[in-house]
């Protein structure tokens, strides 16, 4: 009795199993079917950057190459340059006195009407100013023509002595001004160049993570078709397929404003494409920079800038000084007299007449002008030195921070060099165990999620390094063009 009970038993169990399977498989039969899922194109990995797909056929640009079509093309550098050429052409204009001045004039007079006691005299009479000028005495004769030549030298003139020591410095501050937007071009066109980079390797990452996506949603499908994983796997395979191609998307459309702002910063034609490149080689190797390199405000721009104000304003205070010298100028006079009563016989005969001297002018009271000119001059000295202060205390703390956001991206850049690797790992494991059927699908998630964040992150502290790098050579007055 004992030994049948004990027969019994394993066949109940056994009927038991077959008919939990029976109903497993009744169960599957009555699951909702979900399709197929699309055929993710196998995208792989096509270099570091990605190129834009463009319109046609465009030509490709380095950063270099970038930086030397603005600096010939970018029209407000184009701008400065003829600022410059404004600047040498005011000073020209400016110290033209300094050359003869040669003026020609002369007086044609008909008299209508002459009083009775007017003194006869002859066509040649007439009276001569301190200046030079002639003045005729008004004679018998209706009709006179008096033309004059004249000729003016300047020799001592306090206003042409400024403006001749003024003249280099004024070119000079143009120069300056006209570095400080290349500077700038130089500082703004390489970051729009690495913006540009950044989100054509996040478009690389994102078309990466899509395939691997693709591939994990094919291989959760075939294994709920076959019964072997739940149809939530798919579900959550396919939700996160979406979010990575709506992620790619994005960072397309993100693509074309970004090449706008670099054509912009260019002065490249907006109707024309070009593509990036860069040797990732050099790129890496750029990223370095030496931080014990102490700070040096000569280096800067704007410091030069501010000593060239300094020299201008020392030489407007000079001119004010010595405005109480003389005005000395050197004069020629050469003047013919035509008189007749017939005005057809005007020019028949002419007396002529000429005068040569010196002209002084010396300014002895102008009611303190000059005294009050040179106490605001000396004031205007006293706010650019306190320019140059606060300069410095802004250049300083440029040089600061930009010097703690460098060190802080280049650590940052080290350490996510590093999660890449691990996350890439950790995700081949993985995905190995869930193929195996060791670890839920959601670990494959969790993994790919870390992946692609690792990645991105590792993209991001790379150009953060190198327009922090761009900074701080910017700070340290080190960038060339």
């Amino acid at each position: 009795m004992f030994f049948s009970i004990n027969l019994v038993r394993p066949c109940f169990w056994v009927a038991a199993i077959l008919c939990l399977i029976s109903l497993n498989a009744s169960a599957q039969n009555n699951k909702t079917q979900f399709p197929a899922p699309d055929q993710v194109p196998d995208t792989g990995k096509v270099g570091f950057p990605v190129m834009p797909v463009i319109h046609g056929s465009g030509e490709y640009l380095t950063l270099r190459e970038c930086i030397d079509y603005a600096l010939v093309h970018q029209p407000a550098l184009n701008q400065s340059f003829i600022n410059t050429d404004i600047a040498r052409t005011s000073n020209a204009i400016n110290l033209a006195a300094w050359l003869p001045q040669v003026n020609a004039s002369g007086n044609l007079v008909h008299y209508i009407q002459q009083t009775n006691n007017n003194i006869s005299t002859n066509a040649g009479s007439g009276t001569t100013t301190g200046a030079g000028s002639i003045t005729g005495v008004r004679s018998n004769y209706a009709n006179t023509f008096i033309p004059e030549l004249s000729i003016t030298q300047s020799i001592v003139s306090p206003g042409l002595l400024y403006a001749a020591k003024s003249a280099p410095l004024l070119v000079k501050q143009a120069k300056q001004v006209t570095d400080s937007t290349k500077i700038y071009l130089v500082s703004s066109v390489s970051k729009a160049f690495y913006n540009v980079l950044l989100t054509l390797q996040q478009i690389n990452v994102l078309k990466e993570d899509t395939t691997r996506l693709g591939k994990s949603l094919r291989d959760a499908y075939h294994q709920y078709k076959g019964g072997i994983a739940d149809e939530t796997d798919y579900l959550q395979a396919t939700i996160t397929l979406s979010n990575s191609k709506t992620q790619l998307k994005q960072a397309k459309e993100n693509l074309v404003p970004q090449y706008a702002a670099l054509k912009q910063l260019m002065g490249y034609q907006p109707e024309k494409e070009f593509n990036v490149s860069i040797d990732t080689v050099q790129m890496m190797n750029d990223v370095r920079i030496d931080t014990a390199k102490g700070l040096q405000y000569e280096n800067r721009i704007e410091y030069k800038q501010i000593q060239t104000r300094k020299d201008l304003q020392a030489q407007l205070t000079s001119y004010y000084k010595y405005a109480f010298l003389p005005t000395v100028s050197g004069f020629f006079n050469y003047g013919l007299q035509f008189a007749n009563n017939r005005f057809s016989d005007l020019l028949s005969g002419s007396n002529p007449s000429s005068s040569v001297g010196l002209s002084l002018s010396i300014p002895i009271f102008t009611g303190f002008a000059r005294t009050h000119n040179i106490h605001k001059s000396r004031l205007q000295e006293q706010l650019i030195n306190w320019d140059e202060t606060n300069l410095k205390l802004g250049i300083y703390k440029e040089y600061a921070t930009s010097m703690a956001n460098y060190k802080s991206n280049l650590y940052s850049f080290q350490e996510q060099q590093k999660n890449v690797g691990m996350a890439k790992r950790v995700y081949f494991v993985v995905n190995l165990q869930y193929k195996q059927g060791v670890v839920a699908y959601l670990n494959v998630i969790t993994a790919e999620s870390n992946l692609i964040t690792a990645e991105i992150n590792y993209t991001n502290s790379l150009f953060q390094l190198l327009s922090s790098k761009i900074d701080l050579q910017k700070a340290m007055g080190d960038i060339t063009y």
